[in-house]
């Protein structure tokens, strides 16, 4: 169950402009196990976006190789990532003038195309989505009625109907209260046990990702990537030498960081 099927092997991220090329991150070699929920943490301008933007094949590396079980992941077609990659982006459908249960159907378009008809297979899918996320009774409701806790479940139920053995979000708990943060993170923890889906995503959550991880990617500009265990990238002082500032101390054995008041 813990098999390595995604791969990063000397990836170089970056993009191309009127001024030529501009490297992100380069030289980046990662696995993501089936089965597991890795969280990629980093401060703002590591280059997270840019390469969960190119690990979803949003845009090309510049370098290196993606590879997903076995094959590299520019030569699938944009219909077969389709049934292997679902995305939850941070910028949920607030102005989406359908229903929730409308909103998760559409990922079921990899099966049906964006207006195909609904067989029983897909209303079955839609369904089981929206009983594991526990939103059942909101299926008539308007996405626009729902808070933003509520519409990230949906957007989640929707990657669940796409049924891809990976799921992919960019800041799942951005915007989210307290209580909808815990929630949110657990319920993806759950969907690793329940389902057995790869779930990767990127956060600022750095504690709770420490404490709901099985795997940690941590990148930034200078220090490039470093993955493993929370446990592990703790005991070695890893998660220090890439958060610790002079106002802010990680605690490796509570797990947590420490913030110096000023006097």
């Amino acid at each position: 169950m813990n098999e390595s099927f995604f791969e990063l092997r000397d990836l170089t991220t970056g993009y191309g402009d009127k001024h030529g090329t501009k490297v992100i991150s380069p030289h980046l070699n990662a696995q993501l196990r089936q089965g597991r929920l890795t969280c990629m943490l980093g401060p703002n301008g590591a280059g997270k976006s840019t390469l969960l933007r190119t690990m979803a094949a949003f845009q090309p590396a510049l370098d290196g190789q993606i590879v997903l079980n076995g094959r590299e992941l520019s030569a699938y077609s944009m219909p077969e990532l389709a049934r292997q990659i679902s995305i939850v982006l941070t910028d949920n459908p607030k102005n989406m003038n359908m229903t929730v249960e409308e909103v998760v159907a559409l990922g079921r378009s990899p099966y049906t195309g964006f207006w195909g008809r609904l067989h029983e297979a897909d209303r079955k899918a839609i369904d089981e989505s929206l009983r594991l996320i526990g939103i059942e009774e909101f299926r008539q409701r308007k996405i626009t009625s729902l808070s933003d806790g509520e519409r990230q479940k949906v957007m989640i139920a929707k990657s669940i109907a796409q049924e891809t053995p990976l799921i992919f979000l960019d800041e799942p708990t951005a915007f989210l209260d307290y209580p909808s943060k815990v929630r949110t993170m657990l319920l993806l923890h759950r969907l690793t046990r329940v389902l057995g889906k790869t779930v990767f995503l990127s956060t600022h959550d750095m504690e709770h990702a420490l404490w709901i991880a099985d795997e940690v990617w941590l990148l930034d500009r200078e220090r490039g990537l470093t993955t493993g265990s929370p446990e592990d990238l703790s005991a070695s002082g890893r998660i220090g030498e890439y958060f610790d500032c002079a106002d802010m101390t990680y605690l490796p054995q509570e797990r947590r960081f420490a913030v110096t008041l000023p006097d």
